[in-house]
């Protein structure tokens, strides 16, 4: 099995290039804030050979100014 598809030449000439603009253009700085919050509790308290159990949940919250 090949690793990479055969194109033929109709499929090559169907491709078409442009040219990228100034690496100044592309550069783009975003300030984004993002808050993070994890939260889980687990009680195990006054037992003999207790254990407890926590399930955590995440929520994330990002906006753009």
């Amino acid at each position: 099995m090949d690793r990479y598809p055969v194109l033929c030449d109709e499929e090559l000439d169907a491709q078409s290039v442009e040219l990228l603009p100034q690496r100044e253009t592309l550069l783009t700085i975003n300030v984004v804030n993002v808050i993070g919050v994890n939260l889980a509790i687990a009680v195990n308290a006054a037992t003999i050979n207790g254990s407890a159990n926590a399930f955590a949940s995440q929520q994330l919250a990002a906006w753009v100014h």
